[in-house]
């Protein structure tokens, strides 16, 4: 049912559908589960909806725009700290951010909602909305599909979307760091060392690692609420899609019962995972002669399993925590899975929060 509903979707924002055919019905002996999956269905289009729109109309005030219309549909707050208010509270964030234009200023988007009694359930995804490389600039054909570089927000939209919906018993915080990474004057630099928001410094080896540096602000304000679990969503690594390749949502878990669940909530659903290592022979690649860690090695070796390292730093202790480098692209049409923007690990996470809050 899922995948006759999601080969309905076109993206139509730009020019119609030149293959368009009238309203379609669907004969089903599962009719009580249509509500649950037009709600899957639903949230993944919306990902693919935010990451095929391009960096012009997808910039960080339109991720705010889409938040605040989430917040508005559930009755949920939302906190926005912006342009240099961030460089004291989110100092990665401001320094990946500051070179854009005005009016693609960078900002965090925080939204809350649920009761203050029940379990804290955090949901962060990067919102890289154009990924550059800053001053180590990517060639020409690498930065053509980089509108999709805010995939992991996207992600985590859709899901705090079936969160709150659903009315699941958490207490919800939704973190969202939008940023375009761009070149200027005021861009930050290889050899610069930048303080955050955890008080961990940081020397940047390489500009085009920004992600997991508004990440890791994202994360720390995260930790603060003391979750019962953290999940972010990241188009963090190309490793993790030579690895993989595109089928395969890469997943990071601190906890073996809880990677375990979802990998099981995965191969029930049509949303295969698959678990790389955090190992911890691996963290000496991110010393610094000058400061506490460096943004990205040397070296050619792990490089998703390294990022999540450094996301793991700042990250607190104790925490059950997940992360997705999501590719958020699929670059080969299949029946019922359109080229373009998708979702990988978002009925995962899904069903794995249902059962775990509902039994």
């Amino acid at each position: 049912m899922f995948g006759w509903l999601t080969a309905q979707y076109r993206f139509t924002r730009y020019k119609d559908d030149e293959n368009a055919v009238g309203p379609r019905v669907l004969l089903t002996s599962q009719a009580g589960r249509i509500e649950a999956m037009v709600a899957e269905a639903l949230a993944e289009m919306k990902v693919r909806d935010l990451v095929n729109t391009p960096a012009e109309d997808m910039g960080p005030a339109a991720l705010e725009s889409e938040i605040e219309a989430l917040a508005k549909a559930h009755g949920a707050q939302v906190k926005v700290t912006r342009g240099d208010e961030l460089e004291t509270g989110y100092p990665m964030v401001h320094a990946v951010g500051r070179a854009a234009a005005r009016h693609h200023a960078p900002r965090i988007m925080h939204l809350t909602w649920g009761s203050d009694s029940a379990p804290v359930l955090a949901i962060v995804g990067k919102g890289v909305c154009i990924e550059s490389g800053g001053l180590d600039i990517k060639p020409a054909a690498g930065m053509r599909l980089m509108k999709k570089d805010m995939g992991g927000a996207a992600h985590a939209i859709a899901l705090a979307g079936l969160v709150m919906a659903a009315n699941l018993p958490v207490r919800l915080h939704l973190l969202v760091p939008a940023v375009e990474n761009a070149i200027a004057g005021s861009a930050f630099r290889p050899g610069d060392v930048l303080a955050s928001r955890k008080g961990l410094s940081v020397e940047i080896h390489n500009t085009d690692a920004e992600g997991r540096l508004i990440l890791g602000d994202a994360l720390t304000r995260a930790s603060e609420e003391k979750p019962d679990l953290i999940i972010d969503f990241a188009t963090l690594t190309g490793a993790a899609r030579i690895a993989l390749g595109p089928d395969y949502a890469a997943m990071m878990a601190r906890r073996d019962e809880t990677a375990n669940a979802l990998i099981k909530a995965g191969q029930e659903h049509e949303d295969e995972l698959w678990r790389l290592p955090l190992p911890e022979a691996y963290r000496e690649y991110l010393a610094s002669d000058v400061a506490d860690m460096t943004n990205a090695h040397s070296n050619p070796y792990a490089g998703a399993s390294v990022a999540g390292l450094f996301l793991d730093r700042f990250v607190g202790e104790g925490i059950d925590w997940v992360h997705f480098d999501t590719f958020a692209w699929r670059p080969f049409p299949k029946p019922g899975r359109a080229k373009g923007g998708t979702a990988y690990g978002l009925r995962a996470s899904w069903r794995m929060l249902k059962e775990r809050y509902t039994g």
